[in-house]
Parts: structure tokens; C-alpha cells; sequence
């Protein structure tokens, strides 16, 4: 026997994105009270059209795999999350907006670069990196911002070597990055970021394809094996490195900052960690899943009729598969808004996202996450806000959750 389908339209007056109104460090209230009521339903968005939201970590996982939802966003019933991301997103074309075979064309090009064995190449070099920027803090003396000095600065560094981007240039970028993720940003502000940010990497590639030396760098590889040969447009090559650069950084960086803030928070779990090193790969795991900080990332548009979770969702509707409200589900995970780094199953989180499009770079965001808090705690043993937790500054309005600034003193 198999359970009926259920084909009524719920929707809520309720308009997507929700508000965080309690704790910072914790989701919407809305997503616990749909998943505990109506798991399946459809929300207002800002041109008045509705989108299915999925806050079950089942159902989430069913749409992300399914091949009947589509991630392209030119596709009819796309649910853009806001004006300004209505303006970004249709300026790029890369293989996280594109569906099979595409997709896994352009995201096979790039797979080398993640791989662990290559990541343990990198390790030494990351753990320099990190040593060198808590010196630098330490030289400059208590109090100190701890996004500026490391969080942001790390990821940065890294993906700027990696990518063959000088790193004299970040700052420019860093900025257009933030104009692009900020939800609430004119959408005219956030298109020409966009477009500047497409400009900058177009005549860095002039210059790597005049000189690409021995392929050193992703850019200069991409140059030497797939444009020259014709695999691969100039275009295509603008677009894939500027997303490189873009997804490399602000999602490392707020994943540092707000780690950092949850152990500043907990002393029991900081002590738990500084006395047992073997916990740190569960603790990093446990961070991902408590943060979730890419909170939005999943936005798909089906394909054809689909049921999920009894529910049926008809070809051309928008959907969210909302990746934080998975990972706080109790059915997954027992008593999900407590941090606990000793939980046995932090690993089975969704913060990368699942299916075909789960994220390329997480092993090199998990070994810089590793690094630095392997680092962190050691060489600053008496860390702790400089302000009260009132006073931080979340980033509220982001496409990607974090903190502006966290200040803390040694």
C-alpha cells in the first residue's frame, strides 16, 4: 500500500527570508515551527510569488538529490531570494548554476585541485599562514578584531595563492564580494559588483594567458589544459575563477569567526577541546552543522511533478531546501541547538549541501578550519570577547551569516 499524495497548496503569509528575532546563533523560529506542523509548505517571496520551503532533514535531502529540481536560474519559476539577488545571479553562468551534463563537465576540471592528497600538500603551508597571522596579533597587542586579523585574512591569503590572484588586489574584491552578498543591497549596487568583479578576473586571465608560466596557480592551469586546447571559453574561465575566489573566502571566514565566538561562549566545550586534541575533526564538523552558515544556498525550481514528503510539488514552482533547519532537526540530530562537540553523528550535517552540487572546495575548507583551531586556542590560551554578545556585529542582512567584526582580548 502506498500513502496518497497530498496535492493542497499550503502557504503561509508569511514572507521569505525569515528574521533571526531570538538568539543570533540560532535559526529563524519559523523553521522549528514549520518542520514541527507543516514540514512542506509554500512561502511568500518579495515579487509575490511563492516558493516551497523543506525544513525536514529527509525531505531537504530528497530534493537535493533529485533529479527533477533544477539549480538554473533562467529556468521559469526560479525563486530569487531578493532584488539584489536577482541582479547577481543572472550575471554569472557557472557550474554551481547548471544542471548535468554541464555541470558536470565544468566541476570535473576542477577536482584535482581539491582532492585530500592535495590538501595534506597544503597543510604546512596553511599552518604557516595561521602562525604568522597570530603573531601579527600578538604584535599588535589586546584588544583586537579577530575577523580582520585572521578569519577574514586566512581564507583570503589561501584562496589568493591558489587562484593566482595577487593579494594586493583582496581588497577590492573583499568589497564587492560583501555588495554582492548583502541581501538587503540596491540591486543596481550589487550588479555592478558583479560585473566589476567579472572585469578584474577578465584581465587577470589576459595576463595569465600571455604568461602562464608552469601552471602554478588554478587560472594559469586552466590557461595551459583546457582554454588553449578549446575545452574551455574565456568566458566560462571568468566566470569559474570568479567563483573560486568568491566561494573561497566568505564562507571560511565567517566559519572561523563564528566557531570562534561559540567556544567563547562555552567554556566547558573550549576545555573539552583544549584537553583533548583527538576531538578537534568532530568539533570542526560540529561547527559546520550548528552555524550552517551558506544558509540559502539551495534554491532549486522543479523540473516536472515530484513528490516530496507527501507532498506534491508541480513542475516550474520554486524550491528552498532549507540546509540550516535540516541540520537542527531532532530527528537527525538529538537536541540540535546545543552545541556539543563530542556529538556522535556531527559529520552527517548538510552544510555543504548534498547531491551532485555538494560544495567542491569543502576539503580545503575543513583542513584551514582544522589548522586554525588546532592553532587558535594553543597560542592564545586567554581569549575572550572584548565586548558583550549584545554588541556584535552579525551579518543579518548577508547572504552568507557571520560576523563583521568580533573583538576579543588576550
Amino acid at each position: 500500500m502506498t500513502s496518497a499524495i497530498n496535492d493542497v497548496r499550503p502557504q503561509t503569509t508569511s514572507t521569505f527570508p525569515f528574521a533571526r528575532t531570538g538568539s543570533p546563533l540560532h535559526p529563524p523560529a519559523e523553521y522549528a515551527r514549520y518542520r514541527d506542523g507543516q514540514p512542506v509548505t509554500r512561502v511568500q517571496m518579495w515579487d509575490g510569488r511563492y516558493a516551497w520551503i523543506f525544513t525536514r532533514m529527509e525531505d531537504v535531502k530528497a530534493v537535493l538529490s533529485s533529479p527533477h529540481f533544477s539549480v538554473v536560474p533562467s529556468k521559469p519559476g526560479y525563486p530569487f531570494l531578493t532584488p539584489a539577488r536577482a541582479a547577481t545571479v543572472k550575471s554569472y553562468q557557472t557550474f554551481i548554476t547548471m544542471d548535468p551534463p554541464d555541470h558536470t563537465r565544468f566541476r570535473r576540471m576542477l577536482t584535482r585541485d581539491f582532492t585530500q592528497k592535495r590538501m595534506e600538500e597544503l597543510r604546512p603551508q596553511i599552518a604557516a599562514y595561521v602562525n604568522r597571522l597570530i603573531d601579527e596579533m600578538l604584535a599588535r597587542g589586546s584588544p583586537g578584531d579577530l575577523v580582520s586579523a585572521l578569519a577574514l585574512k586566512l581564507p583570503v591569503t589561501v584562496v589568493s595563492m591558489l587562484v593566482g590572484v595577487p593579494y594586493e588586489d583582496h581588497e577590492d574584491l573583499v568589497k564587492w564580494s560583501g555588495q554582492r552578498l548583502d541581501l538587503e543591497q540596491n540591486p543596481t549596487v550589487s550588479e555592478s559588483a558583479a560585473d566589476n568583479m567579472l572585469a578584474y578576473f577578465d584581465g587577470l586571465l589576459q595576463r595569465k594567458e600571455r604568461d602562464p608560466g608552469d601552471g602554478a596557480d588554478m587560472l594559469s592551469r586552466l590557461v595551459i589544459e583546457q582554454i588553449k586546447p578549446g575545452h574551455l571559453s574565456r568566458l566560462e574561465a571568468i566566470h569559474m575563477v570568479n567563483l573560486l575566489y568568491f566561494a573561497g573566502h566568505e564562507t571560511t571566514a565567517n566559519q572561523i569567526a563564528l566557531g570562534t565566538l561559540s567556544f567563547l561562549l562555552d567554556p566547558r566545550q573550549r576545555a573539552l577541546l583544549e584537553n583533548n586534541p583527538g576531538l578537534l575533526k568532530n568539533a570542526i564538523e560540529e561547527m559546520l552543522r550548528f552555524h550552517t552558515i551558506s544558509h540559502y544556498n539551495s534554491c532549486r525550481v522543479a523540473t516536472a511533478d515530484v513528490e516530496v514528503g507527501g507532498t506534491l510539488i508541480r513542475e516550474g514552482e520554486g524550491a528552498y531546501a532549507l540546509i540550516m533547519a535540516a541540520n537542527r532537526d531532532p530527528a537527525a540530530f538529538p537536541a540540535p541547538d546545543r552545541f556539543d562537540i563530542e556529538r556522535p553523528n556531527s559529520q552527517e550535517h548538510v552544510a555543504f549541501s548534498y547531491g551532485l552540487h555538494m560544495c567542491l572546495g569543502q576539503p580545503l575548507a575543513r583542513l584551514e578550519l582544522q589548522v586554525c583551531f588546532e592553532a587558535l586556542f594553543r597560542r592564545l590560551p586567554r581569549l575572550r570577547l572584548a565586548v558583550p554578545l549584545e554588541e556584535l556585529p552579525f551579518k543579518r542582512e548577508m547572504y552568507v551569516y557571520g560576523l563583521h567584526a568580533l573583538p576579543v582580548t588576550w
